[in-house]
């Protein structure tokens, strides 16, 4: 199909995604969008000499996609053979990528949970699916790769192939039998995450987020009973709200992140006294178990215990069990947890210490109108304080000018002006999304028409997390009227962010977005530009 606006590109692409749109594609799912002139040659493709920024911030999803790009050897795959490629990173996504130009170094979190417990002499065990690996590590640990000393991780692969809203379940039962035999093994301190309520919470699917509960309830009897049977003190919680909420507030399904509360659960064998608990936020769990342990609390965690000063809960080990996207909802036909049949977690909050903690925003170093997120969710459970997440990191330079006097930034403009080359910017087609925003390539774009740079070619990831379904259209309108007043950009590339972002180690599709970056292979359309 031939588009015959005359723009930067955003009303080609939205053409063409209303075409996926009526095909029964999602922009969770959509495959490269790629470009092409009238004779059918792809346009602005990523070829040597170039320079490449990746608009995207956070970390374990950009992973792969930057792997592709700097590391032959992973993935197996062909790649081009790039003699000169620059390739900016906005921020450390891993600690591998650290020789990498990189436009926002992170700090390290110090004195952690998992490293205090390890200088306690304590041994730790961390478990998760691939899709949750990296909180249960990574950002539980402050920003470290590296596991502690004592510190043993177990990753589950993710189901491969399949829809997740016809397997609810996930591989939730192998997660469960790893920890049961961390259990018996002894470890002193054991975290684990259920995947499950996030992942299907994403999904639109209503059957399969009730299923989902279910399923988490079944396991959640299982593991609990295991550990209060060996004597642990359970702690039960969530990073941030999403499964609890069916609808948006006009009646379509909801597949996003939400700004609720969560719960927190102390269970323990020990009753001989009622335990009270205070209300508070994530950053509050670390301080509360290292109480439990009877480790003392660092300076550096400003966290809170949440047993009040007039109880004292002691035990040797401690299990703390996340329900990744479990938020508190209204009990009704509105919320998937409430439908399920959920005995197990039904008396557990009946029969043990339950208060909410606060889990988006800026109690857990937000934005104070952003929803919570696994990232930020994580980073201030294991850290013990509030952590400033990126998003208000890299606002607060836009506001106060020093992104674009950013040095990697500039020197990489600097560079394509000295070398008559193209700039590519990688991008997230979302406001408010945790991994980005099109604020970031418009940034860059000023700062490139300010040093006499325009051939630049922006390739956009839809979102479909962040946003609503069926939302990229208009998106796309808005980035257009934005990338229009500032004169400079293209816009070539359309792509899914479950494809070009993929954090599951299926390079298949890795392999698919660096085909369509820059060999051009993918759904073609015709645009009729004067390049």
């Amino acid at each position: 199909m031939c588009a015959e606006h005359s723009s930067h590109g955003g009303l080609e692409l939205a053409d063409a995604v209303r075409e996926l749109y009526a095909a029964g594609q999602t922009d969770y799912s959509f495959g490269p969008v790629i470009f092409v002139d009238p004779r059918g040659k792809p346009i602005g493709r990523i070829k040597d000499g170039d320079s490449v920024i990746f608009c995207l911030r956070r970390g374990e999803r950009e992973v792969q996609l930057t792997d592709a790009f700097v590391d032959r050897e992973v993935g197996n795959f062909q790649r081009a053979d790039f003699k000169h490629l620059p390739f900016i990173i906005l921020t450390l996504y891993h600690e591998k990528f650290k020789a990498l130009p990189v436009a926002f170094t992170p700090t390290k979190i110090p004195k952690t949970l998992a490293e205090i417990i390890s200088q306690a002499g304590l041994r730790q065990l961390h478990v998760a699916e691939s899709e949750k690996f990296a909180h249960v590590t990574f950002f539980f640990n402050g920003g470290n790769n590296q596991p502690f000393f004592g510190e043993m991780d177990i990753q589950i692969p993710s189901p491969k192939g399949i829809p997740f809203e016809q397997i609810p379940e996930l591989h939730l039962a192998q997660v469960v039998d790893k920890v049961e035999h961390g259990i018996m093994e002894g470890y002193e301190f054991i975290i684990t995450n259920f995947a499950n309520g996030d992942v299907i919470g994403h999904t639109l699917d209503a059957n399969a987020k009730i299923k989902c509960a279910e399923y988490i309830d079944q396991s959640l009897s299982h593991v609990v009973n295991t550990a209060i049977a060996a004597d642990y003190a359970v702690i039960i919680t969530a990073d941030h709200g999403n499964l609890e909420t069916m609808y948006n507030p006009d009646g379509s399904p909801n597949g996003s992140h939400t700004a609720n509360p969560v719960p927190f659960l102390l269970v323990t064998a020990k009753k001989e006294k009622p335990i009270e608990l205070i209300p508070g936020r994530l950053s509050d769990v670390a301080p509360t178990i290292l109480s439990i342990l009877g480790i003392v609390q660092p300076p550096e965690m400003s966290g809170n215990n949440l047993i009040t000063p007039a109880n004292k809960v002691l035990t040797k080990k401690m299990l703390l069990l996340i329900l990744d996207g479990w938020g508190v909802g209204p009990q009704d036909e509105t919320n998937p947890i409430y439908l399920a049949h959920t005995p197990s977690w039904d008396n557990l909050v009946q029969c043990y210490p339950y208060v909410y903690l606060y889990a988006a925003g800026e109690a857990v170093g937000l934005k104070a109108d952003k929803n919570g997120n696994s990232e930020a969710g994580h980073m201030n459970l294991g850290a013990g304080r509030i952590i400033q997440q990126d998003d208000v990191k890299l606002d607060a330079a836009m506001q106060d000018g020093s992104f674009y006097k950013n040095k990697i930034l500039l020197q990489t403009i600097e560079d394509v002006k000295h070398n008559q080359s193209s700039l590519h910017l990688i991008c997230l087609l979302s406001e408010k999304s945790s991994h980005g925003s099109i604020d970031y390539p418009l940034a860059l774009l000023r700062m490139a028409k300010d040093h006499q740079v325009s051939d630049i070619y922006i390739h956009v990831i839809f979102d479909g997390r962040s946003t609503e379904p069926g939302s990229a259209p208009e998106l796309l309108a808005k980035f257009e009227n934005k990338i229009a007043e500032i004169g400079i950009g293209k816009i070539v590339t359309g792509i899914g962010r479950g494809i070009a972002l993929d954090r599951d180690g299926n390079y298949s599709k890795t392999r698919c977005a660096y085909d369509a970056l820059v060999f051009g292979v993918g759904k073609k359309h015709e645009v009729n530009w004067n390049i």
